[in-house]
């Protein structure tokens, strides 16, 4: 039965080639480096049982583990500050330790950010935390119990969503109050919204992204950021062959909402890329959806393919519409062998019926 979906597998991708499928890290106690180089952090959250029985292709840990975040926010109190001569926005934000683009945000000031010798400027007061290389949002929001989305708010933080190094992001909450248990396990919760706004790690102003690659030889490193795709994407395909709608997107009928749609199909089903794109996530982090592959397309557009059960692209890879990049299973939450599929516009979902081609 193996052999029969590996042989399909081939068949039905060229430019995807015939991946074995490898059983992915179980992070229940920390395993031990790779060969390759990799090292596994020591601090790993236990995986969700709605991950059981799902493989991947070897690859380095999550971007969001990969580089510690220390919690050593400054708390900068409200207050003016008058411009010197010579003074740039950002020579501000160093002098009084609050973040250039909550400055920015108090004063209304807007791209060149020119100011002038002698005006007064507004200092935000808040807890400012100093990105340093490699930081993820998501790592970020765990070092502070905070979850990620009140940051992206706190700070008005929009697409593509990637912090730069030396960037102080306001971190929301009372820092004379420890989070409690709540807020800590909120934090550590992991949704579709955090991996497209707070997966990618910061880099260098001296560093490039890394170019996708079409074959997954050797992982990209989990603190490479991945280049952006340019352009809009193409037309679409449906992320499989056939199979009935079980769920469309929208509200429920007891009152939940699906962000995408559900397809249902027999185990080891062919999930295609619906359009060329990279790899910006494969994993089965997502309780919910168990094994999950997201798509990154170019202009804010992602597609998301969840309750797979078995993952056979890594982050950073580079696909072509129509590729296989995963096969079908009932992991996460699903009610039976079936297919999630969600196309999102940055961080709104839409409906994907009216993208797809009619059957």
């Amino acid at each position: 039965m193996r052999a029969g979906i590996l042989t399909t597998i081939c068949a039905a991708t060229a430019l995807g080639g015939c991946i074995p499928s490898v059983e992915g890290p179980r992070y229940d106690t920390p395993p031990p480096p790779q060969r390759d180089g990799y090292s596994y952090p020591q601090d790993y959250e236990r995986r969700s049982p709605a991950d059981a029985g799902v493989t991947a292709l070897p690859a380095p840990p999550p971007a969001w583990t990969a580089r510690p975040v220390t919690p050593d926010a400054r708390t900068i109190p409200a207050g003016e500050y008058v411009v010197q001569p010579g003074d740039s926005l950002r020579a501000v934000a160093e002098r009084t330790g609050a973040g250039s683009e909550a400055i920015a945000r108090a004063n209304g000031l807007t791209a060149p950010f020119v100011i002038r010798s002698g005006q007064r400027l507004t200092i935000p007061g808040g807890r400012y935390h100093l990105v340093r290389s490699g930081e993820t949002g998501i790592a970020i929001a765990r070092a502070y119990g905070v979850d990620w989305g009140r940051i992206v708010t706190a700070n008005a933080l929009t697409d593509p969503f990637i912090l730069r190094v030396g960037q102080r992001v306001v971190i929301p909450g009372d820092a004379t109050r420890p989070p409690t248990a709540a807020e800590r396990a909120a934090a550590f919760r992991l949704d579709i919204d955090d991996i497209i706004t707070g997966s990618q790690p910061t880099i260098a102003e001296n560093q490039r992204p890394v170019r996708p690659s079409p074959t997954p030889a050797r992982p990209i490193p989990s603190v490479a950021q991945i280049a952006t795709p340019r352009g809009a994407p193409g037309r679409f395909l449906w992320p499989v062959a056939s199979g009935p709608i079980v769920r469309r997107f929208g509200p429920g009928g007891s009152g939940e909402r699906n962000n995408g749609i559900k397809i249902a199909v027999p185990i080891g089903t062919p999930i295609l890329a619906a359009t060329d794109g990279v790899v910006a996530y494969a994993g089965s982090e997502v309780a919910a959806f168990g094994g999950l592959v997201m798509l990154s397309h170019g202009g804010g557009l992602t597609t998301v393919y969840g309750h797979a059960s078995q993952l056979l692209v890594t982050r950073g890879q580079a696909v072509k519409r129509g590729q296989t990049i995963a096969l079908s299973g009932n992991s996460g939450f699903a009610d039976r062998p079936e297919v999630h599929f969600e196309i999102r516009q940055g961080r709104t979902p839409v409906d994907p019926l009216p993208r797809l081609p009619a059957r």
